[in-house]
C-alpha cells in the first residue's frame, strides 16, 4: 500500500445537461447559483455525499490516494451554454489542473449531454482540451450520466468512461468509486481498458430502470459484466432534448484489452434494445386524465408527476398545466411541490405569514407550459428554502431553493420557490410543514428521480404529460439536426 499512497489524482469536472429547445441561455451566474467550487471546497461539499465526487473521495481515501481537488461546476439543465461561459469554465478547469503539480491521473465527473454555442460535444471538447495540456501519458477517467449522447471524441480522449446504470440515478456514488478504483488500476498497469460503442437509430424519452424494458436491458448488460474481462457494459439512453447529429441510444462496453469482446457485448445488448424498441414509445395521460385516475385510487397518497415540465431536463419549472387542473377542481387534501416563481415567493415574504396575496402564479417563462394563474392565496409558511436531501441519489447534499413559501389556494397547498429545480424527495414538503403521507394527491415536477424517495411512500404513481420542453411525446419537438432516419421520427 505504500506505493499506492504516492499516487496523486486530480478530481473535478463540469456538468450540464443542455436542452437545445430551451430559450434560457446558460451563464456563469447560473453555475455560480448552483455549484462553482475550487480546491478544498470540492471536498467540503461532497465528502460523505451520495454523488459522483462523493464516491471518488471515499474510494480515494480508502485506497490511500492523494486526491487533488481542482475545479467543479454544475447547474440545472437549461439551454445552450454561452460562448463566454464555456470559455470561463474551461479556462478555470485547466488553470486549476495546471496548478496541481505532477499528477498520476485525472478523475472527472462529466455528464455527456452538454452543449455550448458552437460546440455540439461539450464533454469531448473538455477532454480534448485537457489532453492538449497534459498529453496522453496521464490516464483520464470520467463518469457519465445515463443520458449521455456518446461521441467518438469522448471515447478517444478518455481512457475509461463509467456511466450510471439506474434512473433514478441512485448509483452515482458507486460509479464515482468505480471510476477512481479503475483509474488506479490503469496507473498501476493492472488494467488496459478498451472501449467499443454501438449506436442505434433510436431516440427515447427518459425511462425508469426499475421497470421494463430498461430493466431487462440492464440485466443483460450485467450478464456481460460477469465475464472476467468485461470491466463495464452500460446502456446509455441519450438525452433526447438535444438536437444534434449524435443524439442516439448507445451501448458502451469496456474490456481489459479485448476489443473483439467489447464489440460483441455492445452489439448483443443493442440487438436486445432493438427487439424491445416498441415498448419505449407509450402514451401518458394529460393532467386532467391523470387526476381522474388518481381520484379513483382508494386511499393515498397518489403521486402525480408532471414530467413535461421537469427542470431536471431543461424545462422552466413554472408550468401551470397540472396546477391549473388542481386549483380549478379545488381538490381536497392536495398539495403541489413545487413551482418556480421568485416574484410570487418574494411577494409572500413581503406580506408575511397569516396574510393574503393576489398574484399571477407561474407561467412567466413562456406560454408553452401554461399561462399564469391568477390566484388569491393565503400565506401559510415562509422559509429560506434550505434543507438536506435524503434521497438515495443525493443523500447528505445541501439544497438551497431560495426564498420559499407555502400558499393555500382553496383546498390546494402550493409550495413556491425562488430557484429552479426538480423535486427529488419529500424534504421540500417537510420544510413547509407538509407531511405527504397524510395527503390524497401529491403533485410534483420530475420525470423519474423522485421515485427513489416517493415509491416507498406512494399508494400509486401516475405520470402525466402535456406540452413542455421535457414532454415524452418526441413528435412534439422540431428536430432539425439529428441524423435521420431515427425512431420515433421515422419508420426505421
Amino acid at each position: 500500500m505504500a506505493g499506492l499512497q504516492k499516487k496523486r489524482i486530480a478530481i473535478g469536472g463540469i456538468m450540464h445537461e443542455t436542452n437545445t429547445f430551451s430559450t434560457v441561455k446558460t451563464t456563469v451566474d447560473l453555475f455560480k447559483c448552483y455549484e462553482w467550487q475550487v480546491g478544498e471546497e470540492i471536498v467540503d461539499h461532497h465528502a460523505e455525499v451520495n454523488d459522483y465526487l462523493g464516491g471518488m473521495i471515499t474510494k480515494g481515501h480508502e485506497l490511500g490516494v492523494e486526491l487533488v481537488p481542482a475545479f467543479w461546476a454544475n447547474t440545472n439543465p437549461t439551454g445552450l451554454i454561452t460562448r463566454d461561459t464555456y470559455r470561463e469554465l474551461i479556462e478555470t478547469l485547466l488553470n486549476h489542473i495546471s496548478k496541481t503539480g505532477k499528477l498520476d491521473g485525472i478523475c472527472l465527473a462529466l455528464h455527456g449531454g452538454g452543449l455550448a454555442e458552437g460546440i455540439d460535444d461539450l464533454e469531448g471538447t473538455i477532454l480534448s482540451e485537457i489532453r492538449k495540456m497534459v498529453g496522453y501519458g496521464i490516464p483520464i477517467v470520467a463518469t457519465l450520466d445515463l443520458h449521455a449522447n456518446l461521441t467518438e471524441t469522448m471515447v478517444k480522449e478518455a481512457d475509461a468512461l463509467f456511466g450510471v446504470n439506474f434512473y433514478p440515478h441512485t448509483d452515482c456514488f458507486a460509479r464515482g468509486q468505480e471510476a477512481l478504483e479503475n483509474l488506479l488500476k490503469i496507473i498501476n498497469g493492472k488494467l488496459k481498458p478498451v472501449m467499443y460503442v454501438e449506436k442505434l437509430p433510436m431516440m427515447i424519452a427518459s425511462s425508469t430502470t426499475d421497470l421494463s424494458p430498461a430493466k431487462d436491458i440492464n440485466e443483460l448488460c450485467w450478464k456481460w459484466e460477469e465475464h472476467p474481462s468485461v470491466i463495464d457494459c452500460t446502456f446509455f439512453h441519450g438525452f433526447c432534448q438535444t438536437d444534434i447529429p449524435d443524439m442516439r441510444v448507445s451501448v458502451l462496453t469496456m474490456t481489459n484489452d479485448d476489443e473483439e469482446l467489447a464489440r460483441e457485448a455492445s452489439k448483443d445488448v443493442s440487438r436486445k434494445i432493438w427487439e424491445l424498441r416498441d415498448l419505449f414509445y407509450i402514451g401518458y395521460p394529460n393532467p386532467g386524465e391523470g387526476l381522474e385516475q388518481a381520484l379513483a385510487v382508494p386511499g393515498g397518497p397518489v403521486v402525480i408527476n408532471e414530467m413535461s415540465d421537469n427542470p431536471g431536463a431543461g424545462a422552466p419549472g413554472d408550468g401551470t398545466h397540472l396546477l391549473k387542473v388542481l386549483v380549478e377542481r379545488n381538490i381536497e387534501n392536495s398539495c403541489f411541490g413545487f413551482i418556480y416563481d421568485p416574484q410570487t415567493a418574494d411577494l409572500a415574504h413581503q406580506a408575511g405569514c397569516g396574510n393574503w396575496i393576489t398574484t399571477l402564479l407561474g407561467g412567466k417563462t413562456d406560454s408553452l407550459h401554461g399561462e399564469p394563474l391568477r390566484v388569491k392565496a393565503y400565506v401559510k409558511t415562509l422559509t429560506d428554502g434550505r434543507f438536506v436531501h435524503t434521497t438515495q441519489m443525493y443523500r447528505g447534499k445541501k439544497a438551497d431553493l431560495g426564498k420559499s413559501a407555502r400558499l393555500q389556494v382553496g383546498n390546494v397547498d402550493i409550495i413556491v420557490c425562488s430557484k429552479r429545480a426538480q423535486t427529488f424527495d419529500e424534504q421540500i414538503f417537510k420544510l413547509h410543514g407538509i407531511d405527504v403521507t397524510q395527503y390524497k394527491i401529491v403533485a410534483l415536477k420530475s420525470e423519474n428521480h423522485f421515485r427513489s424517495s416517493f415509491t416507498p411512500l406512494a399508494k400509486k404513481i401516475i405520470p402525466v404529460d402535456s406540452p413542455g420542453l421535457s414532454s415524452y411525446n418526441l413528435l412534439n419537438f422540431q428536430y432539425r439536426r439529428v441524423k435521420r432516419p431515427v425512431l420515433p421520427l421515422d419508420p426505421v
